[in-house]
């Protein structure tokens, strides 16, 4: 296990990686204690190294480029599922799906796991995701096309779904 602080452009960012793959990573915040306070949030290992490891240069790689504002894609990056419930990882699994650019409904990603009803709990099981934008559960949206929730707040969601073009959800 290995967690990772880097700086990149945007600010500071948190991974944490097991043998299985990417247990945890911080959107960018404004210090590198910040990053870290977050993943210890989530009950990672209090130690930090630079990276050093080939996930760790892909990670940093991408996730610069993606703050550059370039289409990239995270789903080659192995995740460690442990801590999720069977419904949470099958909603976070059909949640990786969702492309570049592109949203869907809390309804439509229920209906994706086949729990048609189940939109409210959808919900739930995105909030619980440890590795936004790898996991890229900002672009899950309301029925009515409005943000609904998300870990890094509305203002982020926004940002993230800006930085990929949809200029369409944040009309006046």
């Amino acid at each position: 296990m290995k967690t990772v602080l880097v700086q990149l452009p945007v600010g500071w960012i948190g991974f944490h990686r097991t043998e299985a793959g990417l247990f945890a990573l911080t959107l960018p915040e404004i210090s590198g204690a910040e990053a870290l306070n977050r993943l210890w949030a989530w009950g990672v290992d209090k130690s930090w190294d630079p990276p050093g490891h080939a996930l760790d240069d892909i990670l940093v790689h991408r996730l610069g480029g993606y703050f550059a504002g370039r289409r990239v894609d995270f789903s080659d990056v192995p995740i460690d599922w442990s801590g999720y419930s069977p419904f949470g990882r099958t909603v976070l699994e059909a949640c990786r799906k969702v492309p570049f650019g592109r949203t869907i409904t809390y309804t439509a990603l229920a209906r994706e796991v086949g729990k048609p009803r189940a939109a409210r709990a959808v919900g739930n099981a995105l909030g619980a995701n440890r590795t936004p934008l790898v996991v890229p559960c900002h672009r899950i949206v309301r029925s009515d096309g409005s943000p609904g929730g998300f870990t890094g707040g509305a203002e982020w969601k926004r940002r993230l779904l800006l930085l990929e073009g949809r200029t369409d959800l944040y009309r006046g």
